[in-house]
């Protein structure tokens, strides 16, 4: 689970899990898929390279690899992912038999294993699961009772732990802990803006036809809900409206996304006192009580605003109006965990009107990604030893170095830059800790209990576990130890506040990193990822944390605005319409992650470059396929991109979302550079020769 709180992560992928469909009624096979490694055959040489390289190193792989049923996206990380699950359900598979002589840990995965697999034993219960969260709310006397439920959700939605870049996704707000953004040496409570069962402001406030239909789609979604769990379909419609009213207050009161992307606005610092002067109405004493929480230095409150907009909500929206929104989020927050008719509501908005998915993934594969996110360091452990050898962790850290050492360069030929602010670049770099592969030390889970007769009850113990972890991190010395991430995970991110890049060990694997090919392809690939995560410490928003990650401006004023000049140059070029879509992309949102691609991609192959004369060799030296180094290079990071989307999915993306889709990330990166130009004989007034070209690092 991700830690709570509001963190500088930027990640350099965006994969929603990509699994395929088995069928769920035959016994599970333990084999493991095949990988897919780079493959420079699938370019399209009828295509002209110059005019759309993604198209001309994805179409015939796209082509040939459509969503499957169950997916919103595929990509060519998807098989990956499968052998990664795969890894781990074999892991579980084998801890569920009984034997007295398990270990602790393997009692624990193994049991989670057999309750989450005991789909008669959940059809069996039913709602009764979750009957005494039911009641909690039904038995509200008062709006006074309003901290007794939330603190009960947030101690058992998991929810709570997906910080989006648009709210923390629980009921009413969110609640954790983060590094103060003044002094990173202490661990403060962090509280966010949340209560909305859709993604973002967008989709309660946009008068685009998408999000309307969306909307209207989401409400018939709460009235079904609602009537599964009991109400009869007239309480139900007027109780669905209510939620949607109440959210919709919600999302106007909001912070927006790109807002949310500057820390200095999220830098709000309350004391006890001054936090309940925003909500008179809602007793954080009692709450903070309920979930255990420290005391902190002082509250980081995200949006003041929002909470000013709360607190008439709580006065103005009567009891009954509540007792239908928390019984919807309690609802919401455990249907995936549920008999099948909850699930397979779910699954209809989340899954297909949000996502575009054509069904549900199986079984397996949910419980396989909810232990990951419950158990995820004690499912690592085996992940490790058995995709992570020493060699790849040895030639991982290699890459790193080089990368590192080729942004130093660059720092100092940078023409626009004073000595001053250049010294201090090298000093933020200098202090960048890297973290490969998984944590020095495991966590310890001994106090999670999990049981093999109830599957949302060992969701409760584990989200009450980490809740709990995280907050007692309150008033304590900062764990620099600590990963945000689990080692499967295909995802790699850069956190500002403790000025370390972190490589899972699940995206060290092809086609983003394979040992057994040439440096060109590992460069172009893995190497872009790491050079993205290094050159987020200088994008728009890591440029703002120095290099002990305290929120300080250590720019002169002249290289400030030198900085946001090339900065507009990056959110004008991405900024643009997706008629396929009928929605626009916003280069603000984007700018980190676009100026990190950008910087990424060109590091690494300054880095290549050097590799390549220490062994004597050139980039334009042609291998036996016919590609020079320099063309294997960009070819292998396009071919990390390719992806097929679900329009539905996409628009998600586009309207919360910090990445650029696929496309924009292979053609408006290689259509600044030079070095691209020349590998593929490009010249002027070609698309991908930009007579613009953009280039802060």
């Amino acid at each position: 689970m991700p830690s709570l709180g509001w963190k500088l992560r930027f990640a350099a992928f965006f994969f929603v899990l990509s699994l395929f469909a088995v069928a769920q009624n035959s016994e599970l096979s333990t084999e493991l898929p095949k990988l897919s490694p780079f493959d420079p055959t699938v370019v399209d040489r009828t295509l002209d390279p110059c005019d759309d390289f993604y198209k001309f190193a994805c179409s015939k792989w796209l082509t040939a690899n459509p969503i499957p049923s169950d997916q919103t996206t595929w990509n060519t990380a998807s098989n990956l992912n499968l052998w990664n699950q795969g890894v781990l359900r074999n892991t579980m598979m084998e801890a569920s038999k009984p034997d007295g002589n398990r270990t602790p840990v393997q009692q624990k995965v193994g049991d989670y294993w057999a309750a989450c697999m005991d789909e008669s034993g959940i059809e069996a219960k039913g709602i009764k699961a979750i009957k005494a969260d039911l009641d909690r709310v039904s038995a509200m006397k008062s709006k006074a009772d309003l901290p007794k439920v939330v603190a009960a959700l947030h101690l058992s939605a998991p929810a709570i732990f997906g910080n989006q870049n648009t709210q923390t996704a629980t009921a009413l707000f969110g609640y954790g802990q983060t590094q103060d953004f003044n002094d990173s040496s202490i661990v403060v409570a962090f509280v966010d803006q949340g209560g909305m069962g859709m993604p973002g402001r967008d989709f309660y406030l946009s008068d685009n036809p998408k999000f309307k239909a969306t909307r209207a789609a989401y409400q018939e979604h709460v009235r079904k809900m609602l009537v599964l769990s009991g109400e009869s379909p007239e309480r139900a419609t007027a109780d669905a409206a209510t939620v949607v009213q109440i959210e919709t207050a919600m999302a106007k009161a909001a912070m927006d996304a790109v807002m949310r992307r500057d820390p200095k606005n999220l830098n709000n610092i309350y004391s006890r006192e001054q936090l309940q002067t925003l909500t008179p109405s809602f007793s954080w004493g009692e709450y903070l009580k309920l979930v255990d929480s420290p005391t902190p230095k002082h509250y980081l409150v995200a949006a003041p605003e929002f909470f000013k907009a709360l607190e008439q909500l709580i006065r103005t929206e009567p009891l009954d109006h509540w007792k239908a929104y928390l019984r919807w989020w309690t609802l919401t927050s455990n249907a995936a965990y549920l008999n099948k008719a909850f699930v397979d509501e779910r699954f209809e908005f989340y899954g297909r009107a949000l996502g575009g998915a054509k069904q549900n993934q199986p079984r397996w594969r949910r419980c396989v990604n909810a232990a990951d996110r419950d158990l995820g360091e004690a499912l690592g452990q085996a992940y490790v030893e058995k995709a992570f050898p020493p060699e790849s962790k040895r030639r991982a850290e290699q890459l790193v170095t080089d990368l590192r050492a080729a942004l130093a360069r660059d720092i100092d030929e940078l023409d626009w830059m004073e000595p001053e602010t250049k010294k201090n670049a090298h000093i933020k770099l200098d202090a960048m800790e890297n973290k490969i592969g998984y944590p020095n030390q495991w966590r310890d889970y001994s106090s999670v209990k999990i049981v093999r007769s109830s599957y949302p009850e060992n969701v409760h113990q584990a989200t009450a576990f980490e809740f709990h972890r995280q907050l007692h991190k309150i008033a304590k010395p900062v764990d620099r130890a600590e990963w945000t991430m689990t080692p499967p995970t295909i995802n790699a991110y850069n956190d500002g506040q403790l000025n370390t890049i972190n490589f899972p060990a699940g995206i060290l694997q092809p086609p983003q990193f394979d040992p057994n090919l040439d440096d060109s392809v590992n460069y172009g690939a893995i190497g872009m990822v790491i050079g993205h995560e290094i050159t987020h410490g200088f994008d728009d928003q890591g440029r703002k944390f120095d290099a002990h990650g305290n929120l300080r401006d250590w720019w002169t004023d002249k290289d400030a605005k030198e900085y946001d000049a090339r900065g507009k140059c990056i959110s004008d070029e991405y900024t643009q319409e997706v008629p396929e879509l009928g929605v626009k992309t916003n280069g603000l949102l984007t700018q980190g992650e676009d100026t990190a691609d950008n910087g990424g991609l060109r590091i690494a192959l300054v880095a290549l470059e050097d590799d390549l004369k220490k062994q004597g060799k050139s980039l334009d030296d042609k291998g036996t396929d016919g590609w020079t180094n320099r063309q294997r290079f960009f070819l292998a990071h396009a071919y990390g991109w390719c992806s097929n989307w679900r329009p539905e999915f996409a628009r998600t993306i586009i309207s919360t979302n910090p990445h650029s889709m696929p496309q924009f990330r292979v053609n408006n990166v290689e259509s600044n550079m030079s070095e691209f130009w020349q590998a593929f004989s490009c010249h002027k007034g070609q698309r991908m020769v930009r007579e613009n070209a953009c280039r802060v690092w």
